[in-house]
């Protein structure tokens, strides 16, 4: 059973003590990010920590940041691996996949990790060629993933943590029976985060059937939209 609580915090902390190094918090601060917002807040010692976080919050509330930070938290000073990624950040368009790019490649380089996109419309065989020299992070679209992996030029087995991005618009663009042979690929128990602004209906079948006891987060109105990085 997941534990379950509405985020409500009248003081937020510092990026330091959420868990954030020292690299990345210099990152942000020349990003002029200096507070975390309230689903970074939230969300940020579950997902360092480890655990599968399910989050309900709107488009621009920041949650980037909060599933980015804590991937690249946990893999800084890890090695990354011809053709094997550590960490998957699946969106359903190529224009979000570009925007979570651009947001967090400042702090991959910050911490001297390499994060690549791959979505359709854009050049396969940089995408290939970039996999093949070794990325920790790769943001994609699930259509081009998938062609990716059919052609063996990505092996997901050693992906430990997963990121599902806008998981209903995922839904609502037919995309969860991709999205799910693809969580099939990862590696066996490791970390998944899902972040959506619903949580019924094929959503919900996909939590079920992929969160392991997750940390859930629901970010009440009055704490979003706001101003991403």
């Amino acid at each position: 059973m997941s534990s379950s609580r509405t985020s409500t915090l009248p003081a937020s902390p510092s990026f330091g003590e959420l868990g954030v190094s020292a690299p990345l918090i210099a990152a942000l601060d020349r990003a002029g990010v200096t507070q975390p917002f309230a689903v970074q807040a939230a969300t940020l010692p579950d997902a360092i920590a480890g655990r599968d976080v399910l989050v309900r919050a709107q488009t621009g509330s920041g949650k980037t940041l909060a599933f980015g930070l804590a991937a690249i938290t946990r893999l800084e000073g890890v090695p990354a691996v011809p053709m094997e990624p550590l960490a998957l950040i699946l969106v359903p368009t190529r224009e979000l996949a570009m925007q979570v790019n651009d947001g967090l490649s400042p702090l991959v380089d910050a911490v001297g990790l390499r994060i690549r996109l791959v979505a359709g419309g854009m050049p396969y065989r940089k995408q290939v060629d970039a996999i093949r020299r070794g990325v920790h992070i790769v943001v994609a679209t699930p259509g081009r993933l998938m062609d990716l992996v059919s052609q063996g030029a990505v092996d997901l087995s050693r992906v430990r943590i997963t990121v599902l991005d806008e998981a209903d618009q995922m839904a609502d663009m037919g995309f969860l029976p991709q999205v799910r042979e693809i969580l099939d690929l990862t590696a066996p128990g490791g970390q998944r985060m899902l972040f959506s602004a619903t949580l019924g209906g094929e959503v919900d079948v996909l939590i079920r059937s992929y969160l392991r006891a997750p940390a859930r987060h629901e970010l009440t109105p009055e704490h979003a939209p706001v101003d991403t990085m």
